[in-house]
């Protein structure tokens, strides 16, 4: 069972959320807030898996509501759903540590399917919120983070770019599985990152720097 705690000011649109999330049965709404002071009031009393956030709430944002909780708890697991396609929101909520990040009008199904991954640690952008981020990471390309890394490691960082699970990877480095998460550890920290999300992201932003021919 997968725990959630849903913040949006909109009461219709946490009724809506929590009802197609609770008709899947491994989910479970298990708190709601309006603002973002009601969320850091409740969420860390009921410690649930997955927090899904709205970007604009009246006393505050969900990327820094985002970035406070997963400094209180850092196992939560946050998905930011809103109705904003703004680029630098998208690139600031996976750098304060969202595991996801998708846009309101997204298919009931694929929240669900969202929900239910982002719960298990595994992380994902919807297709629009994809594509924005990249257009906005292809034109500010800085491979600066990386400058440090082995060549094991910007080919480890390229595999993640790619979407490549820590199995895939191990058959690609011929590497036993175990050896390939150990060295994922420690490339997000040599990177200052704790996501691999954050990691898929740099891996996209280096692609496009060293690329000229890349789309715009």
């Amino acid at each position: 069972m997968i725990t959630v705690f849903l913040v949006d000011d909109h009461e219709v649109v946490r009724r809506g959320v929590a009802d197609l999330l609770e008709a899947d049965r491994e989910l479970r709404v298990v708190g709601e807030a309006a603002t973002a002071a009601q969320a850091m009031a409740r969420i860390p009393a009921l410690r649930p898996d997955v927090a899904v956030l709205d970007v604009r709430l009246p006393d505050g944002n969900g990327i820094e509501l985002c970035r406070e909780l997963r400094s209180r708890i850092p196992e939560l697991n946050v998905l930011i759903l809103t109705s904003y396609t703004d680029e630098e929101a998208m690139l600031n909520a996976i750098l304060a540590g969202a595991g996801g990040y998708a846009i309101k009008d997204i298919q009931g199904l694929q929240l669900v399917s969202a929900v239910r991954a982002v719960g298990t640690g595994r992380s994902l952008l919807d297709t629009r919120a994809a594509s924005t981020l990249m257009a906005k990471l292809r034109a500010d390309a800085d491979d600066g983070p990386a400058a440090g890394l082995t060549e094991r490691e910007r080919t480890l960082l390229d595999l993640i770019g790619e979407g490549l699970t820590n199995a895939q990877i191990a058959q690609r480095m011929f590497l036993a599985e175990k050896t390939v998460k150990n060295y994922v550890s420690r490339l997000l920290a040599k990177l200052g990152l704790e996501r691999r999300t954050q990691a898929a992201v740099l891996a996209a932003k280096l692609q496009a720097g060293t690329n000229p021919d890349a789309p715009r």
